[in-house]
């Protein structure tokens, strides 16, 4: 029986996020009611960037607070998920399969890009879960490790890219007004995937001219390109939450197949 449940783009935010009440926490809490309960998780985060891939592997995974000056109440909480490591190894088959070099990480646990919407989400952290990094050479590398790891989600596997529809944490504005190339630029996001351009993702003279204003960087973008190629990037993606927060920070989330 196919049990496929759809690829994930999320917006994680700032990690305080978890203890608001901003309307993408609520999002990403309604999310599970959407398909099946996943056998087990994969997830990439604009956190862990790697060469060769890295893969977590089984057993207790820690809860990594790789962020400073937030509150006690932050630091203190945990997600302790389990990770499985006949699974990871099946991931590692399967990026190795695709040509690409892979290994596994023994001490590496989950970042904060992948546990705190993950808390959201499932908080009993009683689903297997492994964190795959991102490779660090270029966007069409992202694609193939996302089509690499696309069988998976026939068995029952959630794929999630955790990243930023906008990450510019230079532009961040505390009195909650939004610049408009912020909302220009999820425009064009939203032309992309609803469209079912993906090539336009990937391709920079197809970029617009604010993307570099959007993403300085593009850890926090490369998890949209994951999620779509995980599942098929000649269908269209569908977005089903847009907010902001602090100002400018993108929180836009979209699903796949």
């Amino acid at each position: 029986m196919n049990n496929t449940i759809p690829s994930l783009f999320i917006s994680h935010g700032a990690p305080d996020i978890v203890l608001s009440k901003h309307p993408a926490v609520d999002a990403l809490r309604a999310l599970p009611a959407r398909f099946s309960r996943p056998a087990a998780i994969v997830i990439v985060s604009a956190h862990w960037i790697d060469d060769p891939i890295g893969v977590t592997t089984g057993g207790k995974l820690s809860t990594i607070h790789d962020f400073g000056g937030f509150t006690d109440e932050l630091y203190a909480l945990q997600y302790p998920a389990s990770g499985d490591l006949a699974f990871s190894h099946r991931i590692l088959q399967c990026l190795q399969d695709q040509g690409m070099r892979a290994e596994i990480h023994e001490q590496r646990g989950l970042d904060h890009g992948a546990w705190i919407p993950l808390k959201l989400m499932y908080p009993e952290a009683n689903i297997p879960v492994v964190q795959v990094s991102l490779p660090a050479a270029s966007l069409e590398d992202v694609a193939r490790t996302g089509k690499a790891l696309s069988p998976l989600r026939g068995d029952g596997v959630l794929v999630i890219g955790s990243g930023g529809s906008v990450h510019n944490l230079r532009a961040l504005k505390f009195d909650g007004v939004t610049d408009d190339w912020v909302l220009q630029f999820e425009d064009w996001l939203l032309e992309i995937v609803e469209g079912n351009r993906f090539a336009d993702l990937i391709t920079p003279d197809k970029l617009p001219g604010i993307f570099r204003q959007a993403h300085p960087t593009i850890e926090h973008y490369a998890p949209l390109v994951f999620a779509w190629s995980a599942a098929d990037a000649e269908k269209k993606g569908r977005r089903f939450h847009h907010s902001v927060s602090y100002g400018n920070l993108g929180m836009s989330m979209y699903l796949f197949g």
